[in-house]
């Protein structure tokens, strides 16, 4: 008997802590959770349609820097400065940020002390994929909110558009991604905006003999550059991530690439890269193919580095620690 209850210890010790989020954790301690969420993700992308593509960078960079623990929302004090203030996040946009904040005011009134700021973004997320005509999957719930936010630990960990196809590869890889899972998730792309200032080296000036980077369609790269004119004078200024149905969660962007009609110098790198066109080539091709492929590398996303247990905390607010 001790024996028994010795393995079953151990058993219980070595579980991980993925395998302790399960679909329905909420039923009985919030179950109006599924509905607040739907209610709040719809009101909001309805008043403000850029918070899609939003919600799903937030996300990301998220999950990249320690694990979807919802430490990008967490507001830095003059004693530490948070990750949401890191170069490579101050350009993460408000409404993702306002959506978190909706949805945990009204789950803290249904139910207080119950939902983790991370459930609320991963679940945001994927809510918000699908109104943008993508694909279903599944969110695993119980994740618990991080005790640890610091703009230092994101360096290096989250993917920039400067970076080369090699370095790209290695970042994900890092995580646990494969190639083909990297490919799968840079299809988000397919909905949201880059500011001009992230792209501008490649259309002005670009050389003596050329003013833009020849992997640029032509034609494409004369549009960029009327269409980010005063970018200098308003940093604000963006275009779309893909220009040929910007508003639609689908595989345009992928069949874009071939085209030169990538916005991003590593958008032009995954068709130009031997190893990454593959999946290009097959997602663009196949719609089916890269909503599954995507649904599949954003399922293993959202138990990237979870917390559980007395590994996490639940959020009184969503921007700071307890």
């Amino acid at each position: 008997m001790a024996l028994s209850l010795l393995l079953l210890f151990l058993s219980l010790l070595t579980l991980s802590h993925s395998e302790q989020l399960t679909l329905n954790y909420y039923r009985k301690s919030c179950p109006k959770f599924e509905q607040i969420m739907q209610d709040t993700v719809t009101n909001k992308q309805i008043t403000s349609p850029t918070t899609a593509a939003a919600s799903l960078r937030l996300f990301f960079h998220d999950c990249l820097v320690g694990g979807c623990d919802a430490s990008v929302l967490v507001s830095s004090t003059p004693f530490n400065s948070a990750e949401r203030d890191a170069d490579v996040n101050l350009s993460l946009p408000g409404d993702a940020f306002d959506l978190v904040v909706r949805a945990k005011t009204a789950l803290e009134l249904a139910c207080p002390d119950t939902v983790s700021c991370a459930d609320i973004l991963a679940v945001a997320a994927r809510n918000l994929v699908i109104m943008m005509g993508g694909p279903y999957y599944a969110v695993k719930l119980g994740r618990k909110d991080g005790f640890i936010s610091k703009s230092t630990l994101v360096e290096g960990n989250i993917p920039k558009p400067t970076m080369s196809m090699t370095q790209l590869i290695k970042l994900f890889a890092s995580k646990g991604f494969a190639i083909q899972e990297m490919v799968a998730l840079t299809g988000a792309h397919t909905i949201g905006f880059s500011h001009c200032s992230e792209f501008s080296t490649y259309i002005y000036n670009y050389t003596k003999n050329s003013p833009s980077d020849p992997s640029y369609n032509p034609r494409y790269a004369d549009g960029l550059r009327k269409a980010c004119a005063d970018y200098q004078s308003n940093p604000t200024t963006s275009v779309f991530n893909d220009i040929m149905t910007p508003n639609k969660f689908d595989n345009a962007y992928f069949q874009s690439l071939p085209r030169g009609l990538g916005l991003l110098s590593s958008d032009r790198a995954l068709y130009s890269d031997l190893r990454t066109r593959p999946y290009v080539e097959n997602y663009a091709a196949n719609q089916t193919s890269f909503f599954e492929a995507f649904g599949r590398a954003m399922e293993k996303l959202s138990l990237v580095g979870v917390k559980t247990g007395r590994g996490g905390e639940i959020r009184r607010r969503c921007d700071a620690i307890n």
